[in-house]
């Protein structure tokens, strides 16, 4: 059995390797928290020079709106391949994802719920 961190970390790990095959890039950071059923990951750095250029060049709210819908629209076509990443390191089935992305610092989070609380070995602590 996995302990936490280790969850965590390969979670981490999948969503990097993901996120350099599907979006050409990955995140400077990436921060994965298994709080009971819920997994929530924090990628830090995930805009593309293209993407801070759309975000600036239009109206602020127009550019924010439309890079909004396209990486909601990539990610949620993408939620298997991220489901399995999920499942792959919890052993369990996920229920539901929720996405969001900040135009300003260029933080995404994705959060998934889980069809029930991930087992995971408890470590020594000191």
């Amino acid at each position: 059995m996995k302990s936490k961190g280790e969850i965590e970390a390969a979670i981490c790990e999948g969503i990097a390797h993901f996120e350099q095959e599907y979006m050409g890039r990955g995140p400077k950071n990436i921060q994965t928290h298994l709080i009971g059923d819920f997994v929530v990951i924090r990628l830090q750095g995930v805009l593309t020079a293209a993407e801070k250029h759309l975000v600036e060049t239009l109206s602020s709210e127009k550019g924010r709106d439309l890079l909004k819908q396209v990486r909601t629209q990539l990610i949620e076509i993408a939620r298997p391949k991220l489901e399995l990443i999920i499942f792959a390191a919890t052993g369990e089935k996920v229920v539901s994802m929720h996405h969001d992305i900040s135009v300003i610092t260029g933080e995404e989070v994705v959060l998934f719920t889980l069809a029930s609380p991930s087992l995971f070995r408890e470590t020594k602590r000191n």
